[in-house]
């Protein structure tokens, strides 16, 4: 792999339990399978964009297609990273990290998915610890910004957990209905009183000029 023309699949972000990594082409059956196992309950919806509603095999096509579009669509000025989350080398997950124009505003949002069977273990934490990583310690990111529904006790505990703070709410759309979503802003002032010291980033030099960083 040519990391000249696309160094982004050359980041890694390793902690001691994970790894992340951008989804490349040979992991696509992987990505599949990992889909099949289901996201959650079906009488859940945690995501604003329902994807998981499509049946097989339209969920992989259109994931895979959402993979593809932030790789087409990626600008320094705006961009989207979806990192895959590997455990002892299996696929488990999925933590995005997107901004736009970061160079002047410095604020990053997050969002993310487990398989099912890896819930409930740890992981999200985890795994998002390792991005905000990415976006203060590698970026220079002064604010990291995120959302979930407000029956989402999941996200809301693993975003609490790290060090956010509530930032008001917002009615959102979900399947047809208004539903509230609060919202949540961790600084880097408090993300430095916590920030960890396990946590390494590989790859981020060759690929800096594309985040606008």
């Amino acid at each position: 792999m040519d990391l000249e023309w696309w160094p982004l699949f050359g980041l890694r972000i390793r902690t001691p339990r994970i790894e992340l990594r951008p989804l490349v082409d040979a992991d696509i059956d992987e990505y599949a399978a990992l889909l099949d196992g289901g996201l959650h309950p079906p009488d859940e919806m945690p995501f604003a964009v329902p994807f998981t509603d499509q049946p097989r095999p339209v969920l992989q096509r259109e994931a895979c297609q959402f993979h593809w579009g932030t790789r087409a669509g990626w600008r320094p000025d705006g961009w989207r990273l979806p990192f895959m989350v590997f455990e002892g080398g299996r696929m488990i997950g999925q933590q995005d990290l997107a901004a736009d124009q970061f160079a002047v505003r410095r604020v990053v949002t997050t969002g993310s998915w487990l398989g099912l069977p890896h819930q409930g273990r740890g992981i999200g934490t985890e795994m998002r610890s390792a991005v905000l990583h990415l976006a203060f310690a590698g970026l220079g990111a002064d604010r990291a910004e995120t959302e979930a529904f407000a029956d989402n006790a999941r996200s809301i505990g693993v975003t609490t957990k790290v060090g956010y703070q509530a930032n008001g709410e917002r009615i959102t759309v979900r399947r047809g209905r208004p539903t509230v979503s609060p919202q949540f802003v961790l600084t880097r002032e408090r993300w430095e009183a916590t920030r960890r010291d396990d946590i390494a980033i590989e790859g981020l030099d060759r690929a800096r000029e594309m985040f606008g960083a």
